[in-house]
């Protein structure tokens, strides 16, 4: 149910306007610009216990995964991107935070799928990667990148296939379909109307660093499971239509 506006606030101010919108996305974007460098390990054992949410990127090689980190995050190199795709196999964790205060903490976890890793490097990262999605205490959602010109990859299923009982359970999840400006305008829609069908339950969004597509979209969600006491009070029907 809706709740009546408080006494004082102009209904142009409610959840759902507009200018709420947009000043959600300048709070979210100002949070993200934020991220520091926390801490990188090459496994799961070395990785600090945090009680504040995490929210995990993933996705095969190439997919934009770095360029979305950077362009979300206003910082140019705060996630590196390797000229050799596949080669870099350590988990990264950037904390959020103004202040000095960390509340959340964004986690880069390697790409998986490029052709040129050894197969046993692929199987390690396989198991180091599904471990982490499915045993990480504070892990609180999850951002899936996919080149919509491909589509999900046999392992982007996999990795589906793992998380799907923690999604189930409440765990937040983010299809970003990277790179949507090579996309024409129909194809994008129909890239979105067939991610939203395979995502399980989860939000999609046409995302493209270019064009600035989806920036603010994506900045406000990421901001509003971050912070659920806060997002809570924003009515459903308030989400950026873009990833309903």
């Amino acid at each position: 149910m809706t709740q009546a506006p408080k006494p004082g606030i102009p209904v142009a101010a409610k959840p759902h306007s507009a200018a709420n919108l947009t000043d959600q996305a300048t709070v979210a974007s100002g949070w993200l610009h934020t991220a520091r460098f926390l801490t990188t390990a090459p496994q799961l054992q070395f990785l600090p216990a945090l009680d504040v949410p995490e929210i995990a990127f993933v996705g095969r090689s190439n997919a934009g995964k770095s360029t979305c980190i950077n362009t979300l995050t206003q910082q140019k190199q705060l996630a590196f991107a390797s000229k050799k795709p596949g080669r870099t196999q350590h988990i990264n964790l950037f904390a959020l935070g103004k202040q000095g205060i960390t509340d959340a903490v964004l986690a880069d976890l390697p790409g998986y799928g490029y052709a040129a890793v050894p197969k046993q490097d692929k199987i390690r990262w396989q198991q180091v990667m599904a471990n982490y999605l499915v045993t990480r205490e504070n892990l609180t959602a999850i951002v899936l990148m996919c080149d919509p010109r491909h589509g999900l990859t046999e392992l982007d299923e996999v990795l589906l296939e793992v998380v799907r009982p923690r999604i189930e359970e409440g765990l937040k999840f983010l299809v970003v379909l990277t790179k949507a400006d090579k996309l024409t305008r129909a194809e994008q829609t129909k890239a979105l109307s067939i991610m939203k069908l395979n995502a399980g339950g989860g939000e999609v969004c046409l995302f493209s660093a270019t064009k600035r597509q989806g920036i603010d979209e994506v900045s406000t969600l990421l901001w509003q499971w971050a912070h659920p006491t806060v997002a809570i009070e924003t009515p459903a029907e308030s989400a950026p239509t873009a990833i309903n």
